[in-house]
Formats: C-alpha cells, sequence, structure tokens
C-alpha cells in the first residue's frame, strides 16, 4: 500500500487527504536524521535538533543517528550510537609535545572528521534495515555532512542538509589555518550544496553569499528557516517580582572574550608573544574580530559608570552570566584584574530550561557579540536573541552591525549599541533601572514575534522541504 501511494502523483495524493485517510501517508513517512549532538550535551545545537526532532516525530518516523554517547530526546525516539575513533591518546601526546599547530593544519573540517567512518557503516546498516525515504542532516559538525553526502550516494536517498552556521561565516570562522584551508572550506560548501537535493541555512547574509557562488541550477536549493524557540519552555508561571531594590542583568550562555583580558600588560613576555605569532603563522583571515567584547568587562565597566553617578543604587545593580564553560580560575583571574568582582557574578552551565527561566526573571536581558574593526557586517544571530524575544524583558543587544542589528532593529523593547561603547549601555541600563526602582518595571508585549519564532511553526518549513525533494524523487523514479 506505501509503495502504490508514494507513486501517486500531486493530485492523486490531494484526492486521497480529501478523502480523510491523509493519517495513512503521513505514518507511512520514514526519515533517517543525522545529529551528531543531541542532549544531554548543553549546546544550542543539542538543544535544537532535540526541539525539532520532537516537532518531527509528529509526522515521520524517525531513526536518529548521534555521536553523543547516551542521547536523549523528550519525546520516546529511536536513536542510534556511533562511536568515534578519535585518536585521543595521540592527541593528547602530541598536545604535551606543543604541537597544537600541527593538529590545526592536519585535522580538517573538524574534530568529529573521526567519527565519519563508524558512522557510515552504522548507517548505511541502519538505511537497509529500516528503509526511510529521506535522509536529513544536523550540522555542525560539518563532518556529518560528509556521511550525509556519502550515504545519499550509497542508497540514492534525497538529501537535506540542515547548516547551523555556514563554514565560511564570518562570524563564527574568521580565521582559516592556512589560505588552503579557507579554498577547501568554500570548496566543501560549495559540495555540501551540489549534492544535497536541499540545503537550509539560518543567515540570509550567510545564505546570499554562498548563493552568489553557485551556478544557477542550484540556486532554487536554498531555504532560510531562523532558529527559534519552543513556547513550553516559556509556558510556566514565573513568581511575581517580590522587590524593587535589585536589578539584575541576565546574560545565558558561553563567552569567549576572557582570555583577551587575563593576561596584565606586564605578563606579555617575548616568549609567550613569539609562541602566539608562531600559532598564528600562516593564517587566512576573513573578517578582523575583536574578541573583547564577547566578555561582560564593558558591560561591567558601564555598571560601574552608573554606579558613580547614582551611588544611591550601589550594590543594587548586578550582571549574572548562566552558562560559563571557562575554567574558574581564568573566569575569577579576570574579573580580579578589571576590578569587577563587585559587579559582574558568574556562573557554571545548567540545563537549557532552567536557563529560561532565569531569563524570564531577569530585569534586563544582555546580548554581547564580537566587535568588527574592520566594520565589515556580520552574519550570525545569536540563539538567545530568539529566547530573549520569547520573553517580555526589556533587551540590550551591544552588537555590531549586520544581520543580528538588523534583525534586532524594528523589535519593541531592545536597545542596540556598539559592542564596546561603555557610555551607551550605562545610558541603558540607567533608563531600565530608574523605571524598575520606581515602582513601573519596563515590559513589553512580543505575542506576534512569539507566534513567528515557534518551533511548532518552524518545523512546518522543514516539512515543506521534505516533501518537497521526496516528490520529486519518487517523480523521477517513476519517469525513468
Amino acid at each position: 500500500m506505501k509503495e502504490k501511494i508514494s507513486a501517486f502523483p500531486d493530485i492523486a495524493r490531494q484526492g486521497i487527504e480529501h478523502l480523510g485517510v491523509n493519517s495513512l501517508l503521513d505514518n507511512s513517512k520514514k526519515l533517517f536524521c543525522i545529529a551528531h549532538d543531541l542532549p544531554p550535551l548543553k549546546t544550542p545545537i543539542a538543544n535544537r535538533a532535540n526541539k525539532l526532532l520532537g516537532q518531527f516525530e509528529k509526522s515521520w518516523q524517525l531513526q536518529i543517528l548521534t555521536g553523543t554517547e547516551n542521547a536523549v530526546l523528550h519525546q520516546p525516539a529511536n536513536i542510534h550510537y556511533a562511536k568515534t575513533w578519535y585518536p585521543q591518546g595521540l592527541i593528547n601526546f602530541l598536545n604535551k609535545l606543543k604541537l597544537e599547530k600541527l593538529l590545526q593544519l592536519l585535522i580538517w573540517p573538524d574534530t568529529e572528521i573521526f567519527w565519519i567512518l563508524p558512522a557510515l557503516f552504522r548507517g548505511y546498516q541502519l538505511i537497509k534495515q529500516h528503509k526511510p525515504d529521506a535522509i536529513f542532516v544536523f550540522m555542525m559538525p560539518y563532518s556529518a555532512g560528509v556521511v550525509g553526502v556519502i550515504l545519499k550516494w550509497l542508497t540514492g536517498l534525497p538529501l537535506v542538509l540542515s547548516l547551523d552556521d555556514s563554514p565560511t561565516c564570518t562570524d563564527m570562522h574568521p580565521i582559516s589555518p592556512s589560505w588552503l584551508h579557507h579554498y577547501l572550506e568554500c570548496g566543501l560548501e560549495n559540495f555540501y550544496v551540489r549534492q544535497a537535493n536541499a540545503v537550509v541555512y539560518v543567515s540570509q547574509f550567510n545564505l546570499d553569499l554562498v548563493k552568489q557562488r553557485q551556478p544557477e541550477p542550484q540556486k532554487s536549493k536554498f531555504n532560510l528557516i531562523r532558529c527559534g524557540a519552543d513556547p513550553s519552555d516559556f509556558a510556566t508561571p514565573i513568581q511575581a517580582e517580590v522587590t524593587d531594590t535589585t536589578f539584575e542583568i541576565i546574560y545565558t550562555g558561553g563567552m569567549n572574550g576572557w582570555y583577551e583580558f587575563y593576561h596584565r600588560p606586564e605578563e606579555k613576555t617575548l616568549l609567550k608573544k613569539l609562541y602566539r605569532t608562531w600559532m598564528e603563522l600562516g593564517y587566512y583571515r576573513r573578517a578582523k574580530i575583536d574578541y573583547r567584547s564577547s566578555s561582560p568587562i564593558f558591560a561591567g565597566k558601564a555598571i560601574q559608570t552608573l554606579l558613580i553617578q547614582h551611588t544611591e543604587w550601589e550594590k543594587k545593580i548586578q550582571l549574572a552570566i548562566y552558562g560559563n564553560s571557562f575554567a574558574e580560575s581564568v573566569v575569577q583571574r579576570v574579573l580580579k584584574n578589571q576590578n569587577l568582582t563587585d559587579v559582574v557574578s558568574v556562573f557554571g552551565s545548567l540545563p537549557h530550561f532552567e536557563a529560561i527561566q532565569l531569563a524570564r526573571k531577569a530585569d534586563l536581558l544582555f546580548i554581547t557579540l564580537p566587535d568588527r574593526p574592520d566594520s565589515s557586517a556580520g552574519g550570525r544571530i545569536s540563539c538567545k536573541t530568539y529566547e530573549y524575544l520569547m520573553t517580555d524583558r526589556p533587551i540590550l543587544a551591544a552588537v555590531p552591525k549586520g544581520e543580528n542589528w538588523d534583525y534586532l532593529q524594528d523589535k519593541p523593547g531592545v536597545w542596540l549599541v556598539e559592542p564596546t561603547d561603555t557610555a551607551a549601555m550605562s545610558q541603558v541600563i540607567k533608563d531600565i533601572a530608574a523605571a524598575k526602582f520606581s515602582g513601573c518595571p519596563l515590559r513589553f508585549d512580543r505575542t506576534d514575534i512569539q507566534r513567528e519564532l515557534s518551533y511548532i511553526n518552524l518545523v512546518q518549513d522543514y516539512l515543506k522541504i521534505l516533501d518537497k525533494v521526496c516528490s520529486k524523487t519518487v517523480i523521477a523514479n517513476s519517469n525513468s
């Protein structure tokens, strides 16, 4: 029955749905998913895959291949683990010999290249056993795309690649180990586009750049589906505010600008400078990025400036960071070096749901991304941007000009400032804190945006893409 229905042209399919047996069609669809990162990992990619797969399961029967040991999803799912062949002992030995430079040059496109062969063996077995209708790959890691492409070659199944970040995104990957690596990364992305039946990008900026490089027949494969948020994470009632005497600014997620402030000027010895020069030797730079602003330093300085002006608010305003992955010793040394221990608190990683509940209680939500001194446009929207917009809280976004700035520009309750503009940050914090201390905290209705950002809606775009590539494959097979 399944084979007969799948061979029908669209008009017959619509007729069957009209007769009320659409559930038969839905229940017969099978999808093989490659998602290297899944919970219990706490990365944004793992969380996004978890949310989307939970929605996919309502329409497709899923078989999921992952590189995450003991992976779990909120929805019951058929999860299959393939263990990487990563040579941990050899890598540790080379690191001890200070040969990180060699590893940068040789391990490409990422460390999950050692997962490709075991994933291929396991994936091919699963496809032969379960006979899915299509292959869907979440990236990153980029090596997962190689697995998807080879499985397509071996099985003839249509392939959809969903890129969380472009391999050539200048926000995420402003530097390549060499010009050759840059050339290979561009080639790999072009290869993925031409081998896939459809590709999905979360960034319009990056999509347009890659699309421009493609021959005309390939351009119809591109689809934009931004990241989003799960409304159920925001449905639990939160406790009413009990005090107007404190003002908490919250940042959720990791920061990567700590080491820019780790050493005092007098500690930057000639030997350390030579080592850094050696590590950066041969780098190909796509964009100049100032990672100092991807830290709490500038926001902390802005708070201190404000407290000097308003001594009555001393010890009442704090910036709290949840989701730090750097060593506690590094964090505390940086905060001490910058004299910010009185206004900045840093906490480790925590479950995604708990981070969201903290954000929902914030007096002000904070986003900061690395500055771009060369004035080039950025093409990345931080995942926390969408989650912040699912709340009614004011948002201070210290981001460079580019897609993130443009996307947030017309959103209610968002203040945009340059990443290192402490004066502008201080003024925003002052205005919002004054409202809170006067008993009238600022809140914003973002209902329309929240519907747009819901994974429940976003997944419909994915399902349309899957239906489209499957129907094209059926027609091509019937014609042949």
